[in-house]
């Protein structure tokens, strides 16, 4: 079972991995991601209509209410509330893509929180993706969420070294 945040969805979404994601893991969220990714779905920009793809697959994804909140200078209130599903569920790991709140997720969180790309190296290992396909996928979604010569990007690098 997996729990995905806004920047996550938006992710996996922008490089057209949404559906196999889906498919093959068990994906949980909150209503407060549900509400973040409303309001980005508003933008007609990549990560936009990444976020209204999501929103169009949401039978797939089942949605949680999380009546206690959680945020911090560097945790905002979507990373916060699926931090606190999984106290909730039993969940293996939380994803997120805000590398900055990734240590104070950690601290709350009941799961492994792990970056977003951490999807294509389970989807090798599943036999889904091959190795290159994934390679491109990440260099895609680096161009995508800006993150070329960034830290995410390296860490997303080294997980597949």
């Amino acid at each position: 079972m997996i729990i995905a945040d806004t920047s996550a969805l938006v992710s996996l979404a922008s490089i057209d991995l949404l559906n196999i994601f889906l498919t093959e893991f068990n994906v949980h969220t909150t209503e407060t991601v549900i509400e973040e990714l409303e309001d980005t779905a508003e933008y007609n920009d990549n990560p936009g209509n990444a976020a209204e793809n999501v929103l169009k697959n949401l039978s797939q994804i089942t949605t949680h209410q999380v009546k206690e909140e959680f945020t911090s200078s560097r945790v905002d209130q979507g990373e916060g509330s699926c931090a606190l599903l999984t106290q909730e569920i039993d969940a293996e790991f939380l994803i997120t893509d805000d590398l900055r709140a990734l240590p104070e997720l950690q601290t709350v969180a009941d799961a492994q929180v792990a970056i977003s790309p951490i999807v294509l190296k389970a989807l090798i290992q599943r036999d889904v993706l091959e190795h290159e396909e994934a390679l491109n996928k990440l260099d895609d979604l680096a161009e995508q969420r800006d993150w070329l010569g960034a830290p995410i990007y390296r860490r997303a690098k080294n997980l597949f070294e």
